[in-house]
């Protein structure tokens, strides 16, 4: 529920007329949006107690990062650094520390650090490639995002250096309980997204204008495909 609600006040509060997420044509928010996200949010804190006061410690803090991101008043999102950060920590880290409490016998508290830190540089190497077609929109905006900053081109050098970094991270992982095949299977999974990125990269350094939501939604699609695949076959294998 948190999720949703959360792209939903987003929503609400740019109110944007050109491509967005999985939107060509974005229709304008009403204030029903505004009201469901407030219930969504809600429940989900409710619900959240059933597993742990802390956990639903977690959820709040989610729920305020992603407001403050996109609130008018706030507007996290208008600075590069900040508005990265915010979603590198919050989509990644506290994600997966929240997960990995939720499930573990008598909800422990013991996190291994490295996961966390790799969720964040995955959610890192994508993050600003969903950004990169937004640039005319967000200054009209006052939004300056970590993709206008970087640039086009410099884009696609972030986000294959996070890439580079989240496979080196899990190798590290992987080796330290002597996994060395989930690794590979991990680059092997992954491999269509690899591709695909560097063929858009090529697009995009030839002709910048191949940096448009077409080509963004796809890599959007075939990574977040190939990595739920791959967790997912983790979870069949060890389970």
């Amino acid at each position: 529920m948190v999720y949703p609600a959360s792209n939903g006040y987003n929503s609400y509060m740019d109110r944007d007329t050109t491509p967005i997420g999985g939107l060509a044509s974005p229709q304008q928010p009403t204030q029903q949006l505004l009201y469901t996200t407030i219930v969504m949010d809600g429940l989900a804190l409710v619900l959240s107690f059933l597993i742990s006061s802390v956990f639903a410690l977690g959820i709040l803090l989610y729920i305020m990062a992603s407001r403050a991101y996109s609130n008018r008043g706030i507007r996290l999102k208008r600075y590069p650094l900040i508005g990265f950060l915010t979603v590198f920590l919050f989509q990644g880290a506290l994600v997966f520390w929240l997960t990995y409490h939720g499930a573990a016998s008598e909800n422990s508290l013991t996190v291994p650090l490295l996961p966390c830190v790799i969720s964040s540089c995955l959610i890192g190497a994508l993050y600003p490639l969903t950004q990169i077609y937004q640039h005319d929109e967000d200054k009209l905006d006052g939004v300056v995002s970590i993709s206008m900053l970087l640039g086009k081109r410099g884009t696609f050098i972030f986000s294959g250096a996070f890439f580079l970094l989240s496979a080196c991270l899990l190798f590290i992982w992987f080796r330290q309980g002597n996994e060395f095949n989930l690794f590979y299977l991990f680059l092997l999974v992954t491999l269509p997204s690899v591709v695909y990125f560097l063929y858009w990269m090529r697009s995009v350094y030839l002709h910048e204008s191949a940096a448009d939501f077409k080509n963004s939604l796809r890599m959007n699609l075939v990574a977040t495909f190939c990595t739920v695949a791959y967790f997912t076959t983790l979870i069949i294998l060890k389970h």
